[in-house]
């Protein structure tokens, strides 16, 4: 096996549209990152806790007294994002059947620029706290809709590479606000989180232009019945001509998986909890819940704070350099999402993530604070940070984005998006009261990783369990995984072998059999077929 990503010799056209296509897509995850990584540095800062504080007073690492917002009000204003996500997500399945993918994320951009708005004008928490939450409606929306479109475009042999770099933008998103917030966190006026916020406009108005150029994928054409619109954004997505034999037959194959899907069921969302798709559902929903329970957000939530309080100097710069080592991890994983695959990178980042989240604690727990202490928690929560962006950081995108059927695809999408996001809300609200002192709250502070290791080491059995191994099969191949393999520890080194387009032509009812049986049909008429066309004198 080479060290490089090519495409297989057997494939014709470019795969370089499609390519560039979904990561500029990925775009979007900027806005999910930067408004997710500016609220924690502009709670850091002096002028926005002195304006917005309604007099409560609290201490700081040095014991002095200073204006500052209550735990329950912090808890408001950090996870009131992630409730517009969470019903944001849950919208985009309707949305983005019945505009498209690409005007469904052209209609986010606007929502989420409605809630920048609020936040640039507010003066108090009730306005910045309404602006949040359409700016989370729109952040959940984008969230969904994102690895949606960039699955059903994406060419196979590359696609968790191209999915993956949705979690990148993400953290180049919380990179950029953290520069931001580090560079207006002196300022004595309301640019000091107004700056901040405002920088929001730049990236949704980049994604909204760019949007209106790109086209809409062709399954969702499939879906819609438009099969002549399909082969024209194919054909600009592959640069083959319509008529191309291989653009042909890719398009053939997806519709007639999807035309199989829809005879076994509708599209409801209550045929997403049955059978397979039952299953799938429950690995894409486990997986998205449990991506947050690896703690990542606490770090960036509420990581300024939480140095602050542990005694380190420049809490503001050590966010921005766990915020680089965020961004440079990821690169390693949209390499070896494709070489290693995605349970083995599941299995190694939940591993790696379980033994750095203990030693934070038993540090926290046997050190304190102390210079030798807060350099190893620092080093360490870097070191834990490398696998979560290597690994659970982009894949749990790969990995939803890809196990879901055409029919079912934008509402099972969602909902794992959504318990992402539910999963997000929770820690955002509960955090303030782990790791805050004062009355009414836990004072876990560094203990609180003990918390996040555990769930960690609950990951790395879910993986072994629940992921099935998808690389290099197309969404379509994935049904039929799905349909033939039992148990996720069998999944690797899966082989197709069903051609949907031949069951299409079998013409029956396939609603009470299995796809092994469908398939065995569809074998038999071949051969008979072939006997046919056998001459009399071969035949003798």
């Amino acid at each position: 096996m080479g060290i490089m990503l090519k495409k297989p010799e057997h494939v014709a056209g470019s795969a370089w549209p499609a390519i560039l296509v979904g990561c500029f897509v990925a775009f979007g995850g900027i806005l999910y990152g930067y408004d997710t990584g500016t609220i924690g540095g502009i709670q850091g800062m002096t002028y926005w806790k002195d304006h917005f504080s309604t007099g409560y007073m609290d201490t700081d690492a040095n014991g002095n007294l200073q204006l500052d917002v209550t735990a329950s009000q912090t808890s408001e204003i950090v996870s009131i994002l992630s409730a517009g996500t969470f019903f944001g997500a849950l919208g985009a399945a309707p949305i983005g059947d019945l505009l498209g993918r690409r005007l469904g994320m052209i209609v986010s951009t606007f929502v989420f620029t409605f809630g920048v708005i609020l936040q640039t004008a507010s003066v108090s928490i009730p306005l910045f706290v309404a602006g949040r939450f359409f700016a989370g409606l729109g952040v959940g929306l984008i969230s969904a809709l994102i690895p949606l479109y960039q699955s059903e475009t994406a060419p196979k042999w590359i696609r968790g590479t191209i999915v993956g770099c949705y979690q990148l933008a993400i953290t180049i998103g919380l990179l950029l606000a953290s520069i931001v917030n580090n560079s207006t966190k002196n300022r004595n006026d309301s640019g000091s989180y107004r700056i901040p916020v405002a920088v929001q406009f730049a990236w949704a108005i980049i994604l909204c232009v760019g949007m209106l150029i790109l086209p809409e994928t062709p399954r969702y054409h499939i879906k819609r019945g438009r099969n002549e619109q399909a082969a024209k954004s194919l054909s600009r997505l592959r640069r083959l001509d319509a008529t191309h034999p291989a653009l042909v037959e890719e398009l053939a194959e997806i519709q007639a998986n999807h035309e199989y899907e829809l005879s076994l069921g509708t599209s409801s969302y209550i045929e997403c909890f049955k059978g397979t798709l039952g299953k799938r559902l429950a690995t894409g929903i486990l997986l998205q819940a449990l991506q947050q329970l690896t703690g990542v957000n606490f770090v960036f939530y509420y990581g300024t704070p939480f140095f602050q309080a542990t005694g380190l100097t420049n809490a503001f710069l050590d966010s921005l350099i766990t915020n680089i080592v965020n961004v440079v991890s990821t690169f390693p994983g949209l390499y070896l999402v494709e070489k290693w695959g995605r349970r083995p990178l599941l299995m190694f980042g939940a591993i790696g993530m379980f033994v750095c989240q203990y030693i934070v604690a038993i540090v926290g727990l046997r050190v304190g604070s102390s210079t030798v202490g807060n350099q190893v928690l620092i080093a360490f929560v870097c070191i834990y940070i490398f696998f979560f962006a290597c690994s659970w950081g982009p894949c749990a995108w790969v990995v939803t984005g890809e196990i879901f059927p055409l029919k079912s695809r934008a509402k099972a999408l969602s909902m794992t998006t959504a318990s992402n996001w539910l999963l997000n809300w929770a820690i955002a609200y509960a955090t303030p009261y782990l790791v805050k002192s004062g009355p009414g709250n836990a004072d876990l502070g560094t203990n609180v990783f003990w918390i996040w290791g555990s769930f960690c080491l609950i990951n790395a059995f879910f993986v072994w369990g629940l992921i099935y191994e998808t690389k290099g099969l197309s969404l379509e191949q994935v049904d039929e995984l799905y349909a033939k393999v039992a148990h996720a520890w069998q999944s690797k080194g899966f082989v197709p072998t069903v051609s949907f387009a031949e069951v299409q032509d079998l013409h029956a009812d396939v609603r009470n059999q299995s796809l092994a049986d469908v398939e065995n049909m569809a074998g038999r008429k071949r051969s008979v077929a072939h006997v046919d066309n056998v001459s009399p004198d071969e035949k003798v």
